[in-house]
């Protein structure tokens, strides 16, 4: 494939997209003409026709749109990295909305947001904690963060941390009037301290061993809305706790917590910032991503 080929490939899909080579002339700021003779010559050199024309509107053949599927990805990719190159000469400034959940913004975000404003003092970042899967387009959100494993499969995902684990604990008191459990079935017989969401969906415990997953609706007269609450009455003695491993690590090293049923709580997939098309990145969201994303 020659340059002119390149390029005429890239008219072929203005004219699919618009379905029209007039507003394709429109968008690739050439004469209607030009367009015509592009895609003419492009039909030329491979020897099928690549798109129906009538006198309103154009749409491509059986073979063009075989052509596009291919096509499209690789244009898509070429557009991205041109916008690279074209982004790195603006700076980062201007308005930037980050929704996440509370938990990402206390253990993964918030030690590292000074030193990311004082980089780029030219970048309004506004973070907006909600545990809810939020539709970042409709809600006006540049990218949101979630667990790796509720991401939807349209959306682009940049890892932003390692993987992440759960973790059942209890205080020392509270498990001298109480056995250990043994299986997740045994929580039945514990007071749990229960979680309760933004969405107003309260938390089932979720565990997996040997392939096999197993989520318990437990039961329990607490109700709270946030790990480190939860982490502070566990160690009080009010019950047991799911909590993640990293809350709790240094409480159960020192005697504060014990942790238990740890066979039945794998690691699972951590943080990811997600964001709708890489085409639609602004210089303040690449610099973002690039500050926060996990290099483990």
């Amino acid at each position: 494939m020659n340059r002119t080929q390149l390029s005429q490939l890239a008219v072929l899909a203005a004219v699919a997209r618009h379905g029209s080579f007039r507003q394709a002339a429109a968008e690739l700021a050439i004469a209607p003409s030009a367009v015509s003779h592009a895609v003419a010559s492009l039909e030329q050199s491979v020897g099928v026709r690549l798109m129906a024309r009538t006198t309103r509107s154009a749409a491509p053949t059986e073979e063009g749109r075989r052509l596009l599927d291919v096509l499209g990805p690789a244009l898509s990719e070429i557009e991205a990295a041109m916008g690279a190159l074209s982004d790195v000469r603006l700076k980062p400034a201007g308005p930037l909305r980050i929704t996440m959940p509370l938990l990402a913004a206390q253990d993964l975000v918030a030690p590292r947001l000074a030193a990311f404003v004082a980089l780029y003092p030219e970048i309004e970042l506004e973070i907006a904690t909600d545990d809810r899967f939020q539709d970042i387009v409709e809600r006006g959100f540049d990218a949101g963060f979630r667990l790796g494993e509720h991401l939807e499969a349209d959306m682009i995902a940049v890892r932003v941390s390692g993987p992440w684990r759960g973790a059942v604990v209890g205080s020392p008191g509270y498990f001298d009037a109480h056995p250990k459990p043994l299986h997740p079935r045994d929580l039945a017989m514990h007071r749990c301290i229960r979680r309760r969401f933004s969405s107003g969906v309260i938390y089932r415990w979720e565990f997996e061993k040997d392939g096999r997953a197993l989520s318990v609706d437990v039961d329990g007269g607490l109700i709270l809305s946030d790990q480190g609450l939860m982490r502070q009455v566990a160690i009080d003695g009010a019950g047991l706790a799911f909590i993640f491993d990293a809350r709790v690590d240094a409480d159960i090293a020192e005697g504060r917590l014990i942790r238990v049923l740890e066979d039945w709580c794998p690691p699972f997939d951590g943080f990811s910032i997600y964001y709708p098309s890489r085409r639609q990145m602004r210089p303040a969201l690449r610099a973002f991503i690039d500050f926060f994303r996990w290099h483990g």
